[in-house]
């Protein structure tokens, strides 16, 4: 039951710092991961395909999986599905730790994807079943879970470059093990939570869409690999458009469909997933080829790497944080256009990269599209929440985790195709390196603007999210940008 009262006792102690421990752990294990690569890679003597691989098993089956993950735990209860997605997540990162061939780190990766999705799912409405509607408290515990995302994400590079630096690779799975330990030891005092009329699951959508992403990203690496006309490569993109033209058919037909295409009816919740998957797609898809220039055609070493970005996700964090204001005087649709501009220019600021630089002249490029990101965050996740029914909240933020997943899972795979098959690392590879970089870049900075175009021609009668929580019937907003801040958060 619902505690709708202000007071702090144990158990609300207790389940705001599982579920920010689970949420700094998903977090860091997005960001940690990109430092470690290039260690990944001489461990293993992998090329690029083969690395990339270890980012979109993560991040498909996250995108994939998460809005059936949410619809389970409605059912069966939030907390049950909670300890599971721990357990998986846990047991996944031992078997990361102690991969001795690739292949087993990116199967290990995809089931470390499924326990992130069971956790991401469950998370927020732990929370939000045991905190009051309306609540100071509420409105306090929702800050500090948006907090631990920000701080998660700002450090997560260093930390990475850290641990693997100071110990190897394998230790930014290990330090998952008692984080998940902890958790699993915390969850007996969270009170089980389900919804009234949950959802049923649509097991064919799932399917359909798992070899939609699955296939179409696939595409993308065998173009990379083998050439856009080969065989294997268009098979792919064909099994790819003939899974997602069936899983839109089964999404139009089902009564209960994991993706309620009568969502994107309203223009402004659409735009708003376009402009997601365009931020995504940009500017955290191209840092994993980025983290590969810095260490494997600068040289710098994975705590180095981890400095050049400490700057630009301290600025993001604290622009977040400060975008509450800026939300009040500014429309939406100017400040999400404005925002994927400011990311477009700092992508391609950052096309001043060559096989001599420091890597510390891309920082300013980095702050940049930072500043853009730390507007966009905030801004896009309180127009997802108001463009959603009460009873749609949940589900609609699923929906943005989606596409904010699958647009770094899919452009992974499709920048990585104007790549060079091996990796940074190669002997004589710094100069193709560093060329594709460039070329990807800039395709990055055209996504952007195309989505900053999308937001500003579909954002006009965007609204941000003001819940009535007040007895007089006025809205308050405290809330809301708490939520907004936690929802969409970077490379997620």
């Amino acid at each position: 039951m619902t505690d709708t009262t202000d007071r702090w006792d144990g158990r609300r102690r207790i389940t705001l710092a599982v579920v920010c421990a689970a949420t700094a752990m998903l977090m860091l294990d997005i960001a940690v991961v990109n430092t470690a690569l290039p260690a990944i890679s001489k461990d293993f003597s992998a090329d690029l395909s083969g690395l990339k691989w270890v980012v979109d098993g993560y991040t498909l089956a996250l995108a994939a999986t998460v809005l059936s993950a949410g619809a389970w735990a409605d059912r069966v209860g939030r907390r049950r599905v909670f300890v599971i997605g721990a357990v998986v997540f846990t047991v996944s990162s031992v078997l990361c730790a102690s991969a001795d061939r690739l292949v087993i780190l990116n199967a290990a990766r995809v089931v470390q994807g499924l326990g992130a999705s069971l956790l991401f799912a469950t998370s927020l409405a732990l929370l939000a079943a045991t905190f009051g509607h309306g609540t100071k408290a509420r409105a306090s515990a929702l800050a500090a879970y948006g907090a631990t995302i920000g701080g998660a994400f700002a450090v997560g590079p260093l930390l990475g470059g850290m641990l693997t630096e100071w110990f190897d690779w394998r230790a930014i799975f290990v330090i998952n093990v008692p984080v998940g330990l902890a958790m699993l030891a915390g969850v007996r005092w969270i009170d089980e939570s389900a919804s009234a009329e949950p959802r049923r699951g649509d097991w064919a959508g799932q399917v359909a869409a798992v070899i939609a992403l699955g296939a179409l990203t696939d595409g993308f690496f065998q173009a990379s690999e083998r050439g856009w006309s080969a065989d294997r490569t268009l098979l792919m993109f064909l099994i790819a458009a003939v899974a997602f033209g069936l899983f839109l058919l089964i999404e139009s037909k089902v009564a209960e469909p994991m993706l309620p295409l009568g969502l994107f009816a309203t223009r402004v919740f659409a735009g708003a997933q376009a402009a997601t998957f365009a931020i995504s797609a940009s500017m955290f898809a191209v840092f994993v080829y980025v983290t590969l220039y810095l260490q494997g055609v600068v040289g710098l070493s994975p705590i180095e790497a981890g400095l050049v970005y400490l700057p630009g996700t301290v600025v993001m964090f604290v622009v977040a944080g400060a975008t509450d204001k800026l939300m009040r005087v500014v429309a939406p649709r100017i400040l999400i256009s404005v925002s994927l501009v400011a990311v477009a220019c700092g992508l391609a600021w950052m096309t001043i990269a060559t096989v001599d630089s420091s890597g510390w002249n891309l920082v300013p490029g980095f702050l940049l599209a930072c500043v853009g990101a730390g507007v966009f965050n905030p801004v896009l996740s309180a127009i997802v929440l108001a463009e959603s029914g009460s009873d749609d909240v949940g589900l609609a933020a699923g929906v943005n985790d989606v596409f904010r997943q699958s647009g770094i899972a899919l452009g992974v795979a499709a920048l990585g195709a104007v790549f060079p098959a091996q990796s940074a690392f190669a002997p004589d590879a710094a100069e193709a390196f560093t060329e594709a970089l460039v070329v990807a870049l800039w395709i990055g900075c055209g996504i952007a603007m195309a989505g900053a175009a999308v937001a500003a021609a579909t954002l006009g009668r965007a609204r941000l999210d003001a819940e009535p929580d007040r007895a007089d019937g006025r809205s308050s907003r405290t809330g809301t940008i708490a939520v907004a801040s936690t929802v969409g958060s970077p490379g997620e």
